[in-house]
């Protein structure tokens, strides 16, 4: 009769580990792509930080373009604002990214403004920037894959679809960034 018992504890307690080893593999990937959500946002404050002293030195040199730096001054406010949903930030801070790239081409139409040791320090200061956040992305990108995959395979499906949990949007470029640049752009009136 142990043996009997032993057995139907067993297979009792089977389904049950299967389950939960499930459920902690999902909760796993979830956190992984709030990590790497996180660490996006960490990465973009850092960006946020630099944009005032950009604005500052550039605001001397460039008279004609006021309205990219308004611009940008203006994305930066919203941003640190903390009012925006993840689609939002996203989208804000696609327009961030392309109104800094406008200031950096108006940059080149300003000779001193190029030779500006603080500008160029910062322009480097923020292409690195730009560059762990890309790398920050494609990891939470890696991480919403994961997380989706395991969303909607089966037998983890099963228990997500219990729990509620949906899949989660990747990071994507928006139109302005898929679109080919146009060099010289917003220099009409630069020297």
């Amino acid at each position: 009769m142990g043996a009997s018992v032993f057995a139907f504890l067993a297979a009792l307690s089977l389904p049950v580990l299967v389950v939960v080893l499930i459920y902690n593999g999902l909760i796993g990937k979830r956190n992984r792509a709030s990590n790497a959500l996180a660490t996006v946002d960490v990465m973009l404050k850092k960006r946020y930080d630099l944009v005032p002293n950009l604005v500052a030195v550039v605001q001397g040199y460039v008279e004609h373009e006021r309205g990219v730096l308004t611009l940008v001054t203006e994305l930066r406010s919203k941003a640190v604002s903390g009012e925006l949903s993840n689609p939002e930030k996203a989208d804000l801070n696609n327009q961030l990214t392309a109104a800094l790239k406008t200031i950096f081409a108006v940059a080149e139409g300003y000779p001193d403004l190029k030779a500006n040791k603080g500008f160029l320090q910062l322009q480097a200061t923020l292409t690195e920037l730009e560059e762990q956040i890309s790398a920050a992305r494609r990891a939470f990108n890696a991480a919403i894959l994961e997380y989706n995959n395991a969303v909607e395979m089966l037998p983890s499906s099963i228990i997500a679809s219990a729990l509620g949990w949906r899949r989660k949007g990747f990071f994507e470029a928006s139109d302005a960034e898929k679109a080919k640049p146009v060099v010289g752009a917003g220099l009409a009136g630069g020297r």
